[in-house]
């Protein structure tokens, strides 16, 4: 008499074995993947994310700072927690996290005691968004930028100041302001002059005259005058182009262009 195992009760012993390997694979990850965490208390978490952040691992303590205000959301160093979150962002090259974090904890904490930094950082990253790879090996002049992001750090900038005047953010802030005032004033004298040499007058004329009105003490004043002498001459407002040249020879007496725009309205 012949005996003989069936083939299906092979077939059940193999698959058997093939999941129980797949399980103890699945059991050693998991053990492997437990959170070392697990337990910490606030502080614990917040030396280890405050470290990690000094020696530059923004990863690992964007991860730390995370766990800690998810399990500890009321306590006082949540809130530090989600200040320095923002600085990580910043560092990350994240800017549109920064930005978004700083105006929510404004909203949320706008009496809290570093309520100056918040809106320093999120000056500081509206100041730098933008900069790339190209901007850092081929430099562009900064007037040529959108100037989207320079207005808001501008404004931000502002804001610092006009809440917190003895902040000692507000010195830097102000060194970035006049940077800025300055830049965006070249920038619009950019699109003036484009205007002038388009043909579109009134719109020159327009942009010439915001940044007299709107960037006191900016270089690209004078420059921005001269666009509003030629506009208005070329529209046959002779009164308002002598007005602007007026301007110009009080302000910028020694500007080597006086001289030619004085014998352009006297050959007329």
């Amino acid at each position: 008499m012949r005996y003989s195992t069936p083939t299906s009760i092979i077939q059940f012993f193999r698959y058997l074995l093939f999941f129980w390997g797949i399980v103890t694979i699945a059991g050693c990850a998991s053990s492997d993947e437990k959170d070392h965490s697990e337990g910490w208390s606030a502080q614990q978490l917040y030396n280890e994310a405050k470290s990690e952040r000094i020696a530059g691992n923004y990863e690992t303590a964007l991860e730390y700072y995370q766990k800690l205000e998810s399990r500890y959301p009321f306590g006082r160093y949540a809130q530090q927690a989600q200040i320095e979150t923002i600085y990580v962002y910043y560092k990350s090259d994240e800017p549109a996290q920064a930005i978004a974090s700083a105006e929510r904890f404004i909203k949320l904490y706008p009496r809290h005691d570093h309520i100056d930094y918040v809106y320093y950082l999120k000056g500081i990253t509206n100041f730098n968004l933008g900069k790339g790879f190209f901007d850092r090996y081929l430099p562009l002049d900064p007037a040529q930028r959108d100037p989207g992001s320079a207005l808001k750090a501008f404004q931000d900038f502002g804001e610092l100041i006009k809440h917190f005047p003895n902040s000692k953010y507000a010195e830097d802030a102000r060194q970035r302001m006049l940077y800025l005032r300055n830049n965006l004033a070249k920038h619009e004298v950019y699109v003036a002059d484009y205007y002038l040499r388009r043909g579109a007058y009134v719109a020159a004329a327009n942009r010439g005259k915001y940044v007299v009105e709107n960037y006191q003490g900016a270089p690209s004043i004078a420059d921005a005058l001269l666009v509003m002498i030629e506009a208005y001459k070329l529209m046959g407002l002779d009164q308002l182009s002598l007005e602007a040249l007026r301007v110009l020879q009080l302000n910028f007496p020694e500007h080597p262009e006086v001289a030619v725009v004085k014998k352009m309205g006297a050959d007329k």
